[in-house]
């Protein structure tokens, strides 16, 4: 593993902060072997998006897109939580209050022992009843092929992730800001922070007068408004900043 150059101005703040903010993308999964929306070799650009994640393109063809959350099911269960991941669940050691913020949908941050974790976009790991909203767990379908219909009611069972077109968890946004508001530092991990709304939240922790730290493996739009960007994977780079805390 190569050293990267961790400012020591980043590790003085880190000192005197008391609470920290997590705010992580699709970059940090990839490390996991887990593919990315929008990079390169991304499942976006093998297949259509609003087919296969829209609530229209449900109703249109409901067991096409069943199966492909099912093959993306399989996916996150083949992969483990990077040391990125387990770094993360690290820094709860050390300080009272962190908050992992994610717009990912894969489970690795609560796997790898976060236990304070705000989902803007679902868990791939639940599904739901469009009719009862009777919540089940993925391991109740984990064999079906085609959309199961509820116990209940009998209505479809829908994977309980945000679609286009869709709007975040109200509760669950409202919770993430106010966490970046109260937060000192706010790592930005593995996104380009570019998708809105959830693009918002390490802007009100700027704006709160956090200290921004990006760490991701190229120069993103958000990195001329960060006060730390070190380019890295975050596999590397979070283990060398935690262990310079610890000394």
């Amino acid at each position: 593993m190569n050293k990267m150059e961790i400012p020591k101005e980043l590790i003085e703040k880190l000192k005197s902060a008391k609470s920290i903010l997590f705010f992580t993308g699709a970059g940090i999964s990839a490390e996991s072997g887990i593919d990315t929306f929008r990079g390169k070799g991304g499942l976006w650009n093998k297949m259509s998006a609003q087919e296969l994640a829209s609530f229209d393109g449900f109703m249109k063809n409901p067991n096409l897109v069943w199966e492909w959350y099912q093959y993306r099911r399989k996916n996150v269960r083949e992969t483990e939580p990077n040391a990125g991941h387990k770094t993360i669940a690290e820094f709860e050691k050390y300080f009272n209050d962190v908050t992992v913020v994610t717009q990912n949908v894969d489970n690795l941050h609560k796997r790898a022992g976060s236990t304070n974790i705000l989902e803007l976009h679902g868990n791939i790991e639940r599904n739901f009843c469009l009719d009862c909203k009777t919540f089940y767990d993925v391991e109740k379908f984990i064999e079906a092929h085609e959309v199961p219909k509820c116990e209940k009611c009998g209505g479809m069972i829908r994977p309980d992730v945000v679609w286009f077109g869709e709007m975040l968890p109200q509760g669950v946004f409202a919770e993430a800001e106010r966490k970046a508001i109260e937060s000192d530092v706010c790592f930005i991990v593995g996104t380009s922070a570019v998708v809105y709304p959830a693009a918002y939240i390490p802007i009100s922790a700027k704006e709160a007068g956090a200290t921004l730290v990006e760490i991701n493996i190229e120069p993103t739009n958000i990195s001329h408004q960060v006060d730390f960007s070190i380019i890295g994977k975050s596999g590397e780079v979070l283990p060398q900043i935690f262990e310079m805390l610890e000394l």
